[in-house]
């Protein structure tokens, strides 16, 4: 017998168990929650004014193919009054980037959003492959972030936006957290955590999808015949990254709340720092 949809008000069988909270539900309503939680996030942190440019980092994962897609829904129906713009960089990573980028294409023409493409190439002169040339594999992730979140900035700039949003979900926020203790970065430790980011100078980022699990943005994509890149990047084994991924998805085994536990830790410790200065 088919397990029914938790929903009190659906009676339809149930197609998947939520990874965040164990209810099992109908495509329809799992989709209906998943995108109000969205909005509830949006909402609550008042990421976005009327009438403002927002530029989706778009790399043709599906992070940032789900964010540019549910963004899409609730501006259209909640009337958020925005205009999206797809934003992406190419870092010059041969038989990775170059292929991703097709799929950036393709969400283009899917949701109807303009799309901005800059490259390392004509930012800076050089591509991540000649990076990695030069100084190896040893923290080319630290280098290719740096260089992406500079070349987000002059994109949108470019393109005269007022926000950046990327697909940072609730698995990668509770990464930087594990990482960040482990580095001892207080400094890092206190403000990664915050859903608005701003330097001195540059565009405020938000990250609509900070409370979402990784897990159920793959369903979320998978349901809606979503298409999106799925190739990681040929460098990404090497990073550090890595280690807290691994040592997350083992917690999560025995307590799947672990990913929202630990961003709201690292929330109260922002708060208690802040207090104290």
């Amino acid at each position: 017998m088919p397990v029914p949809c938790s929903i009190e008000t659906c009676n339809k069988p149930a197609a998947l168990k939520r990874p965040k909270t164990g209810h099992s539900m109908c495509k329809e309503c799992f989709f209906d929650a998943f995108e109000t939680e969205i909005h509830a996030t949006i909402v609550m942190s008042k990421l976005f004014k009327r009438g403002e440019r927002v530029a989706v980092g778009a790399s043709g994962g599906k992070d940032s193919t789900v964010l540019a897609h549910v963004l899409k829904v609730l501006n259209d129906k909640y009337d958020y009054g925005l205009d999206l713009f797809l934003l992406s960089i190419d870092e010059g990573i041969s038989g990775y980037r170059d292929d991703s980028l097709e799929t950036v294409k393709q969400n283009r023409d899917d949701y109807k959003l303009p799309l901005k493409i800059l490259s390392y190439k004509d930012l800076y002169g050089w591509t991540m492959d000649d990076i990695v040339k030069q100084i190896g594999r040893k923290n080319n992730c630290t280098f290719c972030g740096v260089f992406r979140r500079q070349a987000l900035d002059r994109g949108a700039e470019l393109i005269g936006a007022n926000v950046i949003v990327t697909g940072h979900n609730a698995d990668d926020m509770a990464e930087t957290v594990i990482m960040n203790v482990l580095r001892g970065d207080l400094a890092r430790l206190t403000r990664c955590t915050s859903i608005v980011t701003q330097g001195e100078g540059t565009i405020p980022r938000c990250k609509p999808l900070k409370f979402a699990y990784e897990k159920e943005i793959v369903m979320y994509a998978h349901f809606k015949k979503l298409v999106y890149f799925s190739t990681e990047c040929k460098y990404a084994p090497d990073a550090y990254r890595g280690y807290a991924r691994k040592f997350l998805k083992d917690l999560e085994r025995i307590r799947p709340t672990c990913f929202l536990d630990i961003i709201h830790s690292g929330m109260h410790w922002n708060y208690f720092f802040l207090s104290i200065i």
